[in-house]
């Protein structure tokens, strides 16, 4: 997949294809829909198939004071999308200036001018231009004019409520992650480095991975069975994670973000990883002793154990360095 990021006035451009426009936080199920049916009629037609979207989120411009935690990094996305099948992904640079844009000369000046697109597929509820004038039914009487087709895309419901990436974040920030795996089609991951802790896992008996994670939304403080894929190993290892501030050990602790690999002892310091959370084992507790916190660990790898001999790994996806 081509990425054109921010591209200038004067870049060469894939004109006449079928494009996909929205912010594709997470690119969850229904993304995933959307943006399958253009490709889908992309193939068809013989053009390519664009995805247009904008960094940073608009609303982080817009909205500073929300504090927004997004789902993926602009990489991920990249990542998701290429795996759907998009050929060129462009990725619009957001900021107060570009807010300012009309909603027609943004669909004259770039959606014509410079895309000239046979056809624009945008949600229903996707709104663009200043003060988010621009819509579906706007875009579509333009679009008349200018020579392209305009298609709406109703949201993907999942029981009686839409899949949106709000709904995924607020369910991965519970901590909910069985239900953000089931409304994204995949485990939610985060990637990261790992640094060098204060060994306290290894004092304890289980040597954990300190990751220091790119993504900004990390679920919430507990124990989770996760899998950890380790590009330099080429596969993904069954772990157990602990998010929190390790109150049995420490008072007032920074938050860490801790996995200890099941039967695996290399020294991955600094190397990249992937972190994908399958299933929330329990919260972060205080416990009387070290003992009866190594007792519980070892609860939680025996758990991980059975989890993993009933469900397997997730897939092994690239982290690109």
């Amino acid at each position: 997949m081509e990425i054109l990021r921010n591209p200038a006035p004067s870049s060469d451009l894939p004109r006449g294809g079928v494009v996909t426009i929205g912010n594709f936080d997470g690119v969850h199920r229904g993304h995933q829909a959307m943006i399958g049916g253009a490709i889908a009629r992309a193939r068809e037609l013989g053009v390519p198939a664009v995805a247009l979207t904008f960094e940073p989120h608009p609303e982080k411009v817009l909205r500073p004071e929300s504090g927004l935690k997004l789902l993926s990094t602009a990489t991920q996305k990249a990542q998701l999308l290429a795996r759907l099948g998009v050929d060129t992904l462009v990725e619009l640079g957001f900021d107060r200036r570009f807010a300012a844009t009309t909603a027609e000369e943004f669909a004259r000046e770039f959606l014509h001018r410079r895309l000239a697109p046979r056809e624009v597929r945008l949600g229903n509820n996707f709104r663009f231009g200043a003060a988010r004038m621009g819509d579906v039914n706007y875009l579509s009487v333009i679009g008349h004019e200018l020579g392209f087709t305009v298609s709406g895309m109703t949201p993907l419901l999942d029981g009686a409520d839409p899949i949106s990436s709000t709904r995924v974040r607020r369910e991965a920030a519970r901590g909910h992650v069985e239900e953000a795996w089931r409304l994204l089609a995949r485990p939610y991951y985060v990637d990261g480095n790992v640094y060098r802790g204060e060994r306290m896992g290894r004092q304890l008996g289980f040597p954990t991975l300190n990751i220091e994670v790119t993504n900004e939304l990390v679920p919430a403080h507990g124990v989770y069975v996760t899998a950890v894929n380790i590009p330099s190993f080429s596969r993904v290892f069954p772990s157990v994670t602990n998010i929190g501030v390790r109150p049995t050990v420490y008072e007032n602790y920074a938050v860490t973000i801790e996995s200890h690999v099941l039967d695996f002892t290399a020294d991955l310091y600094r190397e990249p990883v992937r972190l994908y959370f399958l299933k929330r084992l329990r919260d972060e507790q205080t416990f009387p002793s070290s003992m009866a916190l190594v007792a519980q660990i070892s609860r939680d790898v025996e758990a991980t154990r059975l989890y993993v001999l009933g469900r397997g790994l997730p897939e092994a996806e690239l982290v690109l360095r």
